[in-house]
């Protein structure tokens, strides 16, 4: 025969199934919630800037909170569209080159593969005609199954599009709209909490607060050092676009293998548009490749992970793990969700060793 429940155990019951629910219906709606999850988190970084420049006093003038609000928002987006305006240059000027230098790369692949092709019983000629020959021959074959592969691209890829052209233009609005009642927002979340958990929650959200800000701190100073050394062995090595190549590099480094993939493959494009030999691509997989060995094994691990109180086996952990559960999304914020969970796990720990279950 079950035991009744009593009011408190219902009360319980019913408000842990309610936020359940509310979890759920998160999870279900994920797709829309982006723009907002990226808005909370330039939120949170910017919250601090605003905070000061708030608190500052102009003479008799007190800076109002929407004015501060306004200006950090415009010097982040300045700073986004300085980024945007260093790469756009660089691919304006190395496109047209790379095309130009096309013929020639594929006549040197042509002398340096040709013949071991034809050895191995396969004879493709890599040039612009054999390449456009192959490339008929499989369209004529296989022509209906690439045109719905094209549909196919075409309706993903046009969702996609305006799916990043609704976060552009929501981001820079709930921005706004979150930086303008942050505290507000804070405080009626923390209202929401129950009394008697109210302590433990305040102390666990203001430790996660130091982590977050430490790691923050950590990663702006990794960009910082890998922005300098791309650019310095880059112009070392004779590079023209040593400059805004390597500083792209570095400041896109918090997002994992993008800020990398994307530098390694200006740099290999600069490479084969200002060198005739093979030095330029021996000098960026050097450069590039020593790079990443300094970010992987020195600087995340010991500027970031340190910071947060993550040893370098469980960075490298965190990447793979929330990488494999949540995707591009997950390595991106692996390192942040990873301090929180440690600060809960300590406190469950702390919780658990003071428990009669394990002292009894």
């Amino acid at each position: 025969m079950p035991f009744p429940l009593s009011v408190e155990q219902k009360q319980t019951a019913f408000w842990v199934a309610l936020w359940l629910a509310f979890g759920v219906l998160l999870v279900a709606l994920g797709p829309i919630l982006t723009p907002f999850l990226a808005a909370a988190i330039i939120a949170y970084a910017l919250n601090p800037g605003v905070d000061r420049i708030d608190r500052l006093r102009l003479g008799r003038f007190d800076v109002p909170r929407p004015l501060a609000v306004v200006v950090v928002v415009l010097l982040f987006f300045c700073a986004v569209l300085s980024l945007v305006l260093i790469v756009v240059p660089v691919l304006q000027t190395e496109i047209p080159l790379l095309q130009a230098q096309i013929p020639a790369f594929l006549a040197k692949a042509n002398d340096l593969l040709g013949p071991r092709l034809r050895e191995m019983g396969i004879k493709v000629q890599l040039d612009s005609a054999g390449i456009k020959k192959l490339v008929s021959q499989q369209m004529v074959t296989s022509g209906d199954e690439i045109w719905a592969a094209v549909l196919a691209s075409a309706r993903v890829g046009g969702t996609a599009v305006l799916g990043w052209i609704a976060t552009v233009v929501l981001v820079p609005v709930l921005l706004f709209y979150l930086l303008l009642d942050w505290h507000q927002m804070i405080a009626r979340i923390a209202g929401a909490v129950p009394r008697r958990y109210i302590g433990a929650t305040v102390a666990m959200a203001e430790e996660v607060d130091t982590l977050l800000a430490q790691y923050l701190r950590g990663q702006l100073l990794v960009m910082v050092v890998l922005a300098v050394y791309y650019s310095s062995c880059l112009a070392i090595a004779g590079f023209d676009v040593a400059l805004p190549v390597g500083i792209l590099t570095g400041l896109l480094v918090f997002i994992p293998y993008l800020g990398f993939g994307l530098g390694l493959v200006l740099a290999l494009i600069a490479a084969v548009l200002q060198f005739t030999d093979w030095s330029g691509v021996i000098a960026v997989a050097i450069i590039y490749g020593a790079g990443q060995v300094i970010e992987g094994f020195f600087l995340t691990p010991r500027l970031v992970g340190e910071r947060i109180g993550l040893n370098p086996l469980a960075v490298i952990f965190a990447l793979l793990a929330f990488g494999q559960l949540f995707g591009f999304v997950g390595v991106l914020l692996a390192l942040p969700a990873s301090a929180i969970l440690m600060v809960a796990f300590k406190h469950l720990r702390s919780h658990y060793l003071r428990s009669s279950f394990y002292n009894a």
